[in-house]
């Protein structure tokens, strides 16, 4: 399929492209502020779908709103019925159109265009009215509060909030993008006549800055936000893509002794608690046993032996584990363990809790093995 996308560097053309070429099957040409009139009007004759995303948010005159949103979209139509094409059309329209405003107006005379042109020449249209889209690669301080705050608390700089309580309705780049796709193989989703994407979520505007600074916070806390809840999932995608290329990284702390070392990776609420242990050749560590913590552990690197007891027995049981051999070890509840470097290099072990450790309530009992 030849697509012609208008707007291919903005926001949401941009990962339009690159989803269009991550698909086989898709020869795109791009149309942006950069292109002429004659390139814009070959695209036109040769394509069998037109994304037409191409608009005017922030001009410097009111008048632009309509030049650029209204004015762009009947040229792009006039060389389509120039050349006889009768390629479906997608206009990316906005909930605003239906507001007294001069932007709205000007998208909300785009969608009436487009409409009577298709009822006009027989052709099928897609006007999509978005709500706030956000995801990665849009431009902060334009037309997204999310991509501002985003940028803005990542750099540690202030952010504003006129009201916490406005709710918001959001669609995620992702999910417009698919929906785009899907539409230009004749699927679409419809409400009171026009196209939507199938997934939105309403949030406060409060909450949605509160998330944010919780997602800058968890590199101290260590602490993941609830990845089951796909705005929560989405926003955070979102806000590491606005970390400043030199602050991906940050240290952890490890807590050293003559033994070697133990540091916490990451915790949540429900998934519990990963850490990193290095142990220095001949040292054995643990010697106690929980009532309901449980543990994973997976020797990465080096040698070692992790051996049980359960609470009451005599038996030990012993399990040989080697970073040459990936294996996950279960840490059952009442027994008694320890691990044993018996290599002649330090033994890396990841090892999973399924709760975060509680110097309160720390669920660990001192047992020799």
């Amino acid at each position: 399929m030849r697509v012609l996308v208008t707007g291919s560097k903005g926001f949401i053309g941009k990962n339009l492209v690159s989803e269009l070429k991550n698909r086989n099957g898709y020869e795109i040409f791009e149309c942006d502020v950069d292109t002429s009139d004659v390139q814009l009007k070959a695209f036109a004759k040769e394509c069998d779908f037109v994304f037409h995303l191409a608009g005017i948010n922030r001009p410097e005159k009111v008048e632009e709103f309509m030049e650029g949103n209204y004015g762009f979209t009947t040229k792009l139509l006039g060389y389509l019925i120039e050349s006889g094409n009768k390629a479906p059309v997608l206009v990316s329209s906005s909930i605003q159109a239906v507001l007294d405003n001069d932007y709205g107006k000007s998208k909300k005379a785009c969608e009436d265009y487009l409409i009577a042109y298709g009822k006009e020449q027989g052709v099928n249209t897609y006007v999509f009215r978005l709500p706030n889209v956000y995801g990665k690669w849009c431009r902060p301080n334009y037309n997204s509060a999310i991509a501002t705050f985003c940028n803005n608390i990542t750099r540690g700089l202030e952010i504003k909030v006129n009201n916490r309580d406005t709710l918001m309705t959001l669609v995620y780049i992702d999910d417009v993008v698919n929906a785009f796709i899907n539409a230009s193989n004749g699927i679409c989703f419809t409400d009171n006549g026009y196209c939507k994407v199938p997934v939105e979520d309403k949030i406060t505007l409060g909450e949605i800055v509160d998330l944010l600074y919780s997602f800058k916070e968890s590199r101290q806390t260590l602490s993941l936000p609830d990845m089951n809840r796909g705005v929560v999932k989405k926003l955070y995608s979102t806000y590491l893509s606005y970390l400043p290329e030199d602050d991906f990284s940050y240290e952890l702390r490890m807590n050293v002794d003559q033994r070697g070392s133990f540091t916490e990776f990451l915790r949540t609420d429900g998934q519990g608690q990963v850490s990193v242990n290095i142990s220095k050749p001949g040292i054995v560590k643990g010697n106690h046993w929980h009532h309901t913590k449980n543990e994973k552990f997976l020797v990465v690197k080096g040698e070692g032996i992790i051996r049980f007891r359960k609470v009451g027995d005599d038996k030990v049981i012993e399990y040989k584990v080697s970073g040459s051999k990936l294996e996950v070890v279960d840490i059952p509840c009442g027994y008694t363990h320890n691990i044993e470097n018996v290599g002649d290099d330090d033994m890396v072990t990841v090892m999973w809790a399924n709760e975060p450790f509680n110097k309160d309530c720390p669920d660990t009992f001192y047992e020799e093995v």
